[in-house]
């Protein structure tokens, strides 16, 4: 088995979609994932890419990505944000996975970033243990909030 991490091109992006669309699945939604393959090459390769991203190969098989993006902490400055780490079903425990989110840290590192987050789902326990397992901390006593756009024109409306 040749495992290969590199940066995402994008006429990689076909596949990078398929994973995101199994991610959704697993998460239990389905139907959220709202992007097509012509919205990554665009936000992602563009003049002022929105994100950047790595592919996990395996035998020449896409089987895992990673996608991050810059956010600034005004408690610690630049940071990096991992948006999803996604090791197809098939691919996980083949080592896949702790080489994307290896791939993260050191691309984090040479930007010189003071923190790399990321979400998990609570009921996530194999995601859980895993980053735990990498030195990870899991903040349990943090809430996500978020609003989507339907919240986003309501709030407008509403001012």
């Amino acid at each position: 088995m040749k495992m290969l991490i590199r940066h995402a091109r994008p006429e990689d992006m076909e596949r990078v979609q398929e994973l995101i669309k199994e991610l959704a699945e697993f998460e239990k939604e389905p139907d959220a994932v709202e992007i097509n393959a012509e919205h990554l090459v665009k936000h992602g390769f563009g003049d002022t890419p929105l994100f950047h991203c790595f592919v996990g190969e395996v035998d020449s098989y896409i089987g895992g990505m990673a996608l991050v993006y810059p956010r600034y902490s005004t408690w610690k400055g630049p940071v990096l944000h991992l948006e999803d780490l996604i090791v197809t079903k098939k691919m996980r425990g083949s080592g896949l996975g702790t080489a994307l989110l290896e791939a993260v840290i050191q691309y984090g590192h040479d930007l010189g970033v003071k923190r790399i987050s990321w979400e998990v789902l609570d009921w996530n326990e194999p995601a859980i243990s895993f980053y735990e397992r990498k030195g990870a901390r899991v903040m349990r006593d943090w809430d996500v909030v978020q609003l989507d756009e339907s919240g986003i024109k309501n709030f407008i409306e509403n001012i």
